[in-house]
């Protein structure tokens, strides 16, 4: 019985604990089967929904590229002499993944004692890429020896930095046409969103003014660079792909550097400008503004203090060729032709003339402030007779002489290339003087303007334009830069002018210089030439000084403007011999 009765006992607990095994069985399988349900669905998720990105990440830790900077065009004169070329120097690079690297703080503490260059700079140029960038970042450029042997000792300690050999921008003249040329530099952020779409990146090095920057497009280049593999301690192990940069487009200019460099020894220290054309298409044969800047400056970062200095030195980025002064007695050119296309004064028109005249209740003196006697035009150009001016201003009226001034081109830009650095002048009218000073045009506005006095503003460029319509016989020409701008080579506006017109102003121009103002240019150095001075007031100031001319008088083919901005003195003393050095520079070489 208990035989029995224990055999039982024995089924029910083996029954019971292969029961409790296969419970454990499933329960682990089942746990099983989801753990491995959930990592092959994080798989699946991983490599179907985000595999693009992760390995579009990967690649990006693995592939990076080394950009080639392009050269840029070289510039000429019309002679083929070089104005500004490039040179090869070397620059630092850094790879935008620095900063998630433990060395990073060492490296950039090394970095900006080697360049002299904060390391908060350093850290915003590489935070303006993003990290993630796969294109290497310029910190510096134009290295000094001392700099390259420096960064070569401590490269073991300069974890993504690369030095590459690029070029550069070189003036080798320095200083000379640095207003015609200006410079380059480095685009800042504002210029970077106008022109990312034009295919600019950060750091890249574009003109910022003159030739330079008008000119950019063609003297760019494009963009090369490789495509590289690198491993995971950053080391190139293949290159996957390259383009070579393109340089730029070569530019020929109508500047002859001989001329150029005669009219800035003429003009020397001075304040001012001198400028120098074909009377007969608009090339500009020369150009200066004074203070100038050496371009070349600009081939490496400029400190903040440094820059502010420059600028505060009298304006030397201010191109005065191009900027407006009153034109003085330049002007009784275009009060002469005002007068006899007006048909109210004739010719051979003859006027007394004053010690002083009293006008609308305005006392107005000659120069000499005694008069010289009967005058016709021809006599009044050549002795710059104020009072003879004063008439033929009141005679013909406000509105006939501010037209006439604006047919000759004042108040607006001339069309050179220069066009963003370039003043339009002011020939204030009766609109412009009740919006500005609420107060009606008078007729002293008109004898005041008469001179190139009162409200007129003109640059020297356009001055130079004002001197080539009597030179050529009654044109307008297009002032211009580029030796191959045929639109305005061949562009000329007839003013339609009386022959008479033409006759007395040629007259009255040589007169200035054979017997006038202007004898400092009655030179057997030169042929026979013609021109006009002119003294304009500077309130407060010293007076400006004017001269103009061209030659040969019969025949010309070459006007020259200068100007000196606050020199005192007059205009024939001052800038004639300015005048007379350009044009014997000129006439020698031929």
């Amino acid at each position: 019985m208990s035989s029995l009765r224990s055999a039982p006992s024995k089924k029910n607990n083996t029954t019971r604990n292969v029961g409790k095994n296969y419970q454990s069985l499933f329960l682990m399988l089942g746990i099983t089967l989801l753990m491995f349900g959930g990592i092959g669905s994080r798989l699946a998720y991983l490599q179907i929904v985000r595999g693009s990105q992760y390995r579009q990440q990967a690649d990006s830790n693995r592939i990076r590229v080394i950009p080639k900077q392009p050269e840029r065009g070289t510039i000429f004169d019309r002679h083929g002499k070089i104005l500004a070329s490039s040179r090869l120097s070397h620059a630092v690079y850094v790879w935008p993944i620095a900063p998630k690297n433990a060395e990073w703080a060492t490296t950039k503490a090394r970095l900006s004692q080697i360049l002299q260059t904060p390391e908060a700079e350093i850290q915003k140029r590489l935070e303006k890429a993003g990290y993630d960038s796969s294109t290497l970042v310029r910190i510096a450029r134009d290295l000094t020896p001392a700099q390259i042997t420096a960064l070569a000792e401590y490269h073991n300690q300069l974890k993504d930095v690369e030095v590459y050999i690029e070029a550069v921008r070189e003036y080798p003249n320095g200083e000379l046409a640095s207003h015609v040329l200006g410079y380059t530099g480095e685009m800042s952020d504002r210029e970077l969103v106008k022109k990312r779409s034009q295919g600019y990146r950060l750091g890249d090095v574009v003109g910022q003014m003159g030739v330079e920057a008008a000119f950019e497009q063609q003297l760019r280049g494009e963009w090369g660079g490789q495509q590289v593999e690198v491993d995971g301690k950053g080391r190139i192990i293949k290159i996957l792909g390259a383009k070579p940069a393109k340089t730029g487009q070569n530019v020929y200019l109508t500047i002859d550097i001989n001329l150029q460099k005669a009219a800035e020894k003429a003009l020397g220290l001075r304040q001012g400008a001198i400028v120098a054309l074909d009377p007969r298409n608009g090339a500009v044969l020369a150009m200066v503004s004074r203070p100038a800047f050496d371009p070349n400056i600009f081939t490496k970062r400029i400190a903040p203090q440094a820059w502010k200095n420059l600028q505060s030195k009298d304006h030397p980025f201010v191109n005065r060729a191009l900027r407006g002064f009153p034109p003085a007695s330049t002007f009784k050119i275009i009060t002469t032709t005002a007068g006899i296309e007006s048909g109210k004064f004739a010719p051979s028109t003859v006027l007394p003339t004053y010690a002083c005249m009293n006008i609308g209740g305005t006392t107005f003196c000659d120069w000499n402030r005694a008069g010289f006697g009967p005058l016709g035009f021809a006599g009044a150009l050549a002795w710059s007779s104020d009072t003879f001016f004063y008439q033929i201003g009141r005679g013909v009226g406000g509105p006939t002489l501010i037209d006439w001034t604006r047919r000759y081109g004042f108040g607006k830009k001339t069309g050179i290339e220069l066009a963003s650095e370039e003043a339009r002048g002011l020939v204030a009218d009766d609109k412009w003087k009740q919006a500005n000073l609420d107060l009606p045009w008078s007729v002293g506005d008109t004898v005041n303007m008469s001179i190139g006095q009162g409200f007129l503003q003109v640059s020297p460029l356009q001055t130079a334009m004002m001197f080539a319509v009597p030179a050529n016989g009654g044109y307008l020409v297009k002032p211009h830069l580029l030796k191959n701008n045929e639109t305005a080579k061949t562009w000329r506006k007839s003013l339609n002018l009386k022959p008479d017109t033409v006759r007395v102003l040629r007259q009255g121009l040589r007169q200035v210089v054979d017997g006038g103002t202007g004898k400092a240019l009655n030179s057997p150095t030169i042929p026979p030439a013609s021109g006009k001075s002119g003294t304009a007031e500077a309130f407060g100031h010293q007076s400006h000084t004017w001269f103009g001319g061209y030659a040969p008088s019969s025949k010309p083919e070459i006007v020259v403007v200068a100007f000196a901005e606050h020199s005192g003195g007059g205009g024939g003393k001052i800038c004639a011999p300015m005048v007379l050095q350009v044009m014997e520079a000129y006439f020698k070489k031929k």
